[in-house]
């Protein structure tokens, strides 16, 4: 049976070992661990000589393991148009003077050293995001020339084809998590950004159905789409509603968990993604990674949240059938 984690990216406000503790008792294998926090630090991780065995020790002394780590935040600043928002999420040596082509190039680098620290950890897979130069031109008024368009494309490949090539030398892995505001946020434009990298084999996707069955994407045809390139699984639930909303898919600048929005996280087995479909064809693909719960649910308690997510994928996930189910009627 495939392992079960915890993503920690929403936990980052709980050290590492009070995590590590507490995601043993709520019935998870491992860690997802996210680079913020003192969960995973890159910078220590590749100066800091015993860093990295450390925190495995950590893990180990919990019961638990790592096959992944994540990197979102750096990830969203190679390829964005930098503006003060960035700021928030980005430690200050990345930040500097926060000069958008500096941020872009800076965020760059610490994706090579985010690669360099997950090879230290032991880890071949690195999960984040991309940002993307064209996702303020997505409803297409005033009218956006295509040109525009494969220029955004250009700019994204150019930006990310030598942190790839430092990746695969490494050995490692970058697994974009498809959502709206990266170059890929459905199907169409997740098969594009591979286009533009000339499908780099260090280049992949984290898995996330909660990111595209709001959007009217067909998440199951995802995974069947991209066989070959799901390097990693998020297992996250949201619900969206049956009928019309007084804020609809963009939110209608609306904070989570208000009650006129279309659609919501919610914590898994409470929305409306069909995990069950999910299952069958990762199963009908052969990926053998983790299934990383990202818990979120603004209407529920964490702790109680975690637990039953953990839950409901152990009791969900089950292995492939190894016989034709009418093999006993074959003739000897």
């Amino acid at each position: 049976m495939r392992k079960v984690t915890l993503f920690t990216g929403q936990w980052a406000d709980l050290p590492l070992e009070v995590l590590a503790q507490k995601a043993k008792n709520f019935g998870y294998d491992g860690l997802e661990l996210a680079c913020w926090g003192d969960h995973f630090e890159v910078p220590r991780a590749n100066s800091e000589p015993g860093y990295t065995g450390e925190k495995l020790a950590l893990l180990k002394g919990c019961g638990m393991n790592v096959w992944s780590i994540s990197n979102h935040l750096l990830g969203q600043a190679v390829s964005d148009r930098i503006d003060e928002r960035h700021k928030a999420i980005l430690p200050p040596h990345v930040w500097g003077d926060g000069k958008p082509e500096g941020v872009n190039e800076r965020a760059a680098q610490e994706m090579v050293e985010t690669a360099k620290a997950a090879k230290k950890l032991g880890v071949g897979v690195v999960n984040g995001f991309t940002g993307s130069p064209i996702w303020h031109l997505l409803y297409s008024f005033p009218p956006v020339p295509p040109q525009m368009i494969d220029d955004g494309f250009a700019k994204f490949a150019k930006q990310w084809k030598s942190i790839l090539d430092e990746f695969q030398k490494l050995g490692v892995k970058f697994a974009l998590e498809v959502h709206p505001t990266e170059i890929a946020f459905d199907i169409a434009s997740a098969q594009r950004a591979l286009e533009a990298l000339d499908n780099h084999p260090a280049f992949g996707f984290n898995y996330d159905p909660s990111h595209l069955g709001y959007q009217g994407v067909d998440y199951v045809a995802f995974l069947r789409k991209f066989r070959n390139r799901i390097f990693h699984v998020h297992m996250k639930d949201v619900h969206w509603s049956k009928t019309p909303t007084e804020a609809g898919v963009f939110g209608g600048h609306t904070n989570f968990g208000d009650p006129r929005r279309y659609w919501e996280f919610r914590s898994l087995g409470r929305g409306s993604v069909n995990f069950e479909e999910i299952i069958r064809v990762l199963n009908e693909i052969n990926y053998q990674g983790p299934l990383s719960v990202e818990w979120e649910d603004i209407g529920m308690d964490r702790e109680h949240g975690a637990t039953e997510s953990a839950a409901f994928v152990k009791r969900l996930d089950f292995a492939p059938s190894k016989v034709a189910f009418d093999a006993a009627f074959e003739k000897k």
